[in-house]
């Protein structure tokens, strides 16, 4: 299994994102975290900032919209060439038309879960799927410790993933570290956003690397 290290750059410097993406050449794609301080109590960047940093940069764009009303808002990240686009089951009123409206676009559709939300109910969703990210802290801020409650359900949305087979990759966001990853794999997680870890390593890129390498050790 390959992994992707997904690095979020919301513990980057915002104000100069094209220059930090130019830090993490490695990386599978950029994370971009949208926030509205609706659906999560914190407010980052929208619309606009994603399509400069989309002219600014050919890497792979993983959005992750942490916002309300994503139903309506959605479409225009996939429009604006952003090759993934996450929106949070909790935040959609028409998942399977939103999926199917993502892809047709040209994204890949992708379905976010906070913490407390469960897998089990949204099983027939996922051949609508190419991911489920898993919130492993609560959204809203950088830098928080994992979640180790949430293994179990890494692990149940892996079961579920194999049961219904088809290539859905597997997110987990929030606390991925060094000294979390190996726990992430274990559970069946395959890609990884990695914000304060790598954006507080001393040369970011590296850091990607040892995540990676890591990942891979740990699977085989």
């Amino acid at each position: 299994m390959g992994f992707r290290i997904t690095p979020s750059v919301l513990n980057a410097d915002l104000a100069n994102l094209n220059a930090e993406i130019a830090r993490i050449p490695s990386c599978d794609a950029v994370h971009l975290d949208v926030m509205d301080n609706r659906f999560v109590p914190n407010l980052t960047f929208g619309l606009p900032v994603v399509e400069k940093v989309r002219a600014g940069t050919d890497k792979m764009l993983d959005i992750h919209l942490m916002i309300a009303e994503v139903d309506r808002w959605a479409p225009g990240y996939a429009e604006a060439g952003a090759e993934s686009v996450t929106f949070h089951i909790e935040a959609s009123d028409a998942p399977v038309k939103l999926a199917r409206e993502l892809r047709t676009l040209g994204a890949r559709a992708s379905m976010g879960l906070r913490p407390a939300t469960p897998i089990e109910p949204y099983e027939d969703l996922l051949p609508e799927l190419d991911m489920v990210l898993l919130m492993t802290v609560e959204p809203g801020f950088g830098g928080q410790s994992f979640l180790d409650i949430m293994l179990p359900k890494i692990r149940r949305t892996r079961a579920l993933l194999n049961k219904h087979g088809g290539d859905i990759w597997l997110q987990v966001d929030g606390g991925v570290s060094l000294a979390t990853i190996e726990r992430c794999v274990d559970a069946g997680a395959d890609t990884f956003v990695a914000g304060s870890a790598v954006y507080s390593a001393e040369d970011p890129d590296a850091m990607v690397a040892e995540l990676r390498a890591k990942a891979d050790a740990h699977a085989h």
